[in-house]
């Protein structure tokens, strides 16, 4: 899975961050120390981690990761990533 989207609310930009989907590579997720949860009204689950999004950042980078691209959707903030 090349492209990967993390994101987090602007109020907890310390943690938790998003890391992926129900979807997401299970290796990848373990290595985030990810969590998998269904947050109540949702149907999907989503993966999440308690470190602030820097932390995942450089994480991800160690795999090969690179930002793609950076966005505020309301008060949310996304990263797309890309490993070739």
């Amino acid at each position: 899975m090349p492209y990967l989207l993390i994101s987090t609310q602007i109020r907890l930009e310390a943690g938790p961050t998003m890391v992926g989907d129900e979807h997401s590579d299970p290796n990848l997720m373990d290595f985030l120390g990810a969590r998998k949860r269904n947050m109540l009204g949702n149907n999907f689950c989503e993966y999440y981690v308690n470190d602030a999004p820097r932390v995942v950042l450089d994480k991800l980078e160690q795999l090969g990761y690179r930002v793609v691209s950076m966005t505020g959707v309301g008060q949310t903030l996304v990263w797309c990533l890309h490993r070739d």
